[in-house]
C-alpha cells in the first residue's frame, strides 16, 4: 500500500511491511514471517511507544508545553523519545549508561537530548535498570510540575502504541496467525500485540522471550547479559499472565549467530533481540509444522550496533 504524504515526521511512525523468512528456516516447519519494525523513523518499534506515551500524556493534561520529559532507558526508547520530543519541541533528559551501544547514546544527543550516564563496567547487570530508574525518579521529584516521567516500565500508555502492530497484523494476515513471539523488556510490545491478536483469534499461541542468562520470568532469577532493550532484571509490570501462553529463555550466543545469518542469508540487518526472536520463532515453527504461520518482529536495525562485535565474530 502506498501511503499519502504526511504533514510532519510523526506521520511516518508505523505501517511497516511483513516479509517471509526463506533461508534460515529449516524444512518441514511452519512459515515464519517478520514485521520490519526497523523501518520506523529511528530504526526501532519504540517509536510507536514513545509517540503514544507523549500524545496520551498531552491528551490527559499531564504533559504541558515547557515541561521536560525524563526517562531511564538503554537507548532505543531514548532515541524514540528524543525524536518525538524534537518534533514536538519538548526538552528531554535521559538517564542511561555506558553499558549500551554508543550509537544509541549519540543518536539521543543528536536529537537534542541531555544525557545523564550511570557508569557500568560490568555491562547490563541486574541492578542497572533499577539504579537508572531511581535516578530518574529523584530528578523528577526535585522539580514538581517541571518534569514528566515517561516511565516506560509502568506507564500503561506504552501498550497503546504497540497495539498498532497488532492491528496491522490483522490486516496483513486475514487468514489468521497461529503463533506470535517477542522478547520482553518492558513487555509493552508483546502484551499490546497479544491483546489485539487474541481478541480476534483466541487460539493464537503467544510466547514471551528472555535471555537464558537472566531467566527472571522462566526461573525467577536475574543475571548479566548483553542483549540491549530486554532482560531488565525484574518481572516487568506490563507483563500480563493472561496474555501469553509460554515463556522461553533463549541463549544469547544463538541469537547473535542468528543476527549474522539473517544478514548474510536473508539480507536483514538487525539487532540481537531480533536474533533472539527468530531463534524462538524457528523453535515454534518446528513444533507447529507445515501449513501453520508464525510471526515475530524485527525490533531494530543492526546499524545501531556497528561499533560493537555483533557482526565481526
Amino acid at each position: 500500500m502506498t501511503l499519502p504524504p504526511t504533514n510532519n515526521i510523526l506521520g511516518a511512525v508505523g505501517h511497516t511491511p511483513v516479509i517471509q523468512l526463506n533461508h534460515v528456516v529449516p524444512p518441514e516447519c511452519a512459515s515464519i514471517y517478520i514485521k520490519l519494525e526497523f523501518l520506523n523513523p529511528t530504526g526501532s518499534y519504540k517509536d510507536r511507544m514513545a509517540k503514544a506515551i507523549i500524545e496520551e500524556a498531552e491528551r490527559h493534561g499531564d504533559l504541558k508545553p515547557g515541561m521536560t520529559i525524563v526517562e531511564a532507558t538503554g537507548g532505543s526508547t531514548g532515541s524514540s523519545l528524543a525524536f518525538i520530543c524534537a518534533a514536538k519541541k519538548y526538552p528531554f533528559t535521559v538517564i542511561s549508561s555506558n553499558a549500551f551501544a554508543v550509537e544509541k547514546l549519540r543518536t539521543m544527543e543528536a536529537l537534542g537530548a541531555t544525557l545523564d550516564i550511570v557508569p557500568s563496567s560490568e555491562g547490563i547487570t541486574p541492578d542497572l535498570f533499577p539504579t537508572m530508574m531511581q535516578r530518574a525518579k529523584s530528578l523528577v521529584a526535585q522539580g514538581e510540575g517541571a518534569y514528566y516521567f515517561a516511565d516506560q516500565f509502568n506507564n500503561k500508555d506504552a501498550a497503546v502504541g504497540y497495539e498498532g502492530i497488532g492491528r496491522e497484523l490483522l490486516e496483513q494476515f486475514p487468514g489468521g496467525i497461529d503463533a506470535f513471539c517477542g522478547a520482553v523488556g518492558g513487555a509493552g510490545m508483546v502484551m499490546g500485540v497479544s491483546k489485539v491478536l487474541k481478541d480476534k483469534w483466541p487460539g493464537t499461541h503467544v510466547a514471551v522471550l528472555e535471555p537464558a542468562t537472566s531467566p527472571v520470568i522462566t526461573e525467577g532469577r536475574p543475571g548479566r547479559h548483553g542483549v540491549e532493550g530486554i532482560g531488565i532484571g525484574f518481572v516487568p509490570p506490563h507483563l500480563d499472565r493472561g496474555l501469553y501462553d509460554e515463556a522461553c529463555a533463549v541463549e544469547e550466543d544463538e541469537a547473535r549467530d542468528m543476527c549474522r545469518r539473517l544478514a548474510r542469508e536473508e539480507g536483514l540487518l538487525v539487532g540481537t533481540s531480533t536474533g533472539l526472536n527468530v531463534v524462538a520463532a524457528i523453535a515454534l515453527a518446528k513444533r507447529l509444522g507445515p501449513g501453520k504461520t508464525v510471526v515475530t518482529v524485527a525490533v531494530d536495525t543492526g546499524l545501531k550496533y556497528m561499533n560493537g562485535n555483533l557482526f565481526t565474530e
